[in-house]
Formats: C-alpha cells, structure tokens, sequence
C-alpha cells in the first residue's frame, strides 16, 4: 500500500521529503510530479526496483528510462557531453526536456539501451523534484507516468492513488500538473534529432 505524502508545490515540507527518500532507499517505487506530468521513479542502483518499474510500466529493456538529475554538473557524471551538446543542454534546463546522450561507465549497463549504449536524461523544472533530488542526493531512474496500454501520462495523484496504490510505495503529491510529456532531443548524432515533441518548445533548440 502506497504512502501519500501532500508536499507544498514551492516550499516542500522537509520531513516529508526524508520520509519519501526513506522508501526510495529501501527499494521502493514512487510517484512523482514533474514540470510535465507525474513520473514513477526508484534508486538509481537498485537493480530489482528497476525492473518492478519496468513491469509497472509496461516497457522492455529497449524503452528509454531517464535520470533526472539536480542540474548540469549532476548531468555530466552520466553522459558524455561535448561544447556543442553542452551548449543546447544550457538552453533548454531546467525545463520540460529529455536529451538522449551518449551513457558513461557511471550508468550501470543494464540502465542504457541494450544496443545503443544511451541513457536519457533531464533536469526538471519542479520545485518539489528537485527538493526530492537534492534530499535523495543523487539521480533518480525515471519513466512517465502512463499506464500499460494507455497513451496519455497520469497528472493527478488521487487518480494515481486509486490505480497504483498496490503497485507503489510512495506516492509524492501536490494535485494535479501538467499532463504534457516532455519533448525528447535525440543527441548522439552529427545533428540534433526531435524524436518527440511534447511541452518543450523545439524552437528553443532551433528545431521545428
């Protein structure tokens, strides 16, 4: 049975945020807000919370999990990211962005696409995630919130806690955000590639 913990959306009540992070460290999956919609999250390095996120889910081992990390710097430890790339990644974090990069040796292999060696990543533009993150102190493994079978991300924790609520641990409120999925920006080639387009303007990137 999930735990649901009602956070303030600009000042996060601290006492919550460790108690969320306590179920995350004890391997449990959590339901999120972001700056596009809620996001089921687990531990970076713990392995069997992973893969209960991925059956939640519904996706294999090809689908694309993301990190979300604090800010750049956090950014950089988990991909490999050179001026130009860096330069764009400037311009779009915080913000409602996923960039698939090229996955260092921090990122365990059985994290990054079997085949490819990527791993997405974003910085989110969510008070509340980022308190998350900043508590956690480091990365959490990331997917949107939508349900196996299902188009559309979940943006609201009451709806989440009536469906999910045997599947989590923890589930992190504060009513209903933007039910927009994040605009992924594929960066891995010699030109960068929109392979989804969601709240994020491509135009930032000069995209269309």
């Amino acid at each position: 049975m999930a735990q649901f913990f009602e956070l303030h959306p600009d000042n996060p009540q601290t006492r919550l945020l460790k108690q969320a992070c306590a179920l995350l460290h004890a391997g449990g999956l959590a339901a999120v807000p972001t700056d596009s919609s809620y996001a089921l999250v687990c531990h970076l390095d713990d392995k069997a919370a992973a893969e209960r996120l991925r059956r939640v889910r519904g996706v294999d081992d090809k689908h694309h999990l993301t990190l979300l990390c604090r800010d750049l710097g956090e950014l950089a430890q988990y991909a490999m990211v050179d001026n130009r790339q860096y330069r764009l990644l400037k311009k779009a974090t915080p913000g409602a962005y996923t960039f698939i990069l090229p996955a260092t040796k921090e990122v365990p292999r059985r994290l990054s696409h079997p085949s490819r060696r990527t791993i997405g990543l974003r910085v989110p533009d969510c008070k509340v995630t980022q308190a998350l993150l900043a508590e956690l102190g480091q990365p959490l493994l990331a997917t949107t919130l939508i349900p196996p079978g299902e188009s559309e991300p979940l943006n609201d924790a009451d709806e989440i806690r009536e469906r999910f609520e045997h599947s989590l641990q923890a589930i992190v409120s504060i009513g209903a955000c933007r039910r927009a999925p994040t605009t992924v920006i594929d960066l891995t080639g010699d030109e960068p590639l929109l392979v989804r387009r969601g709240r994020g303007d491509p135009a930032l990137l000069g995209l269309e």
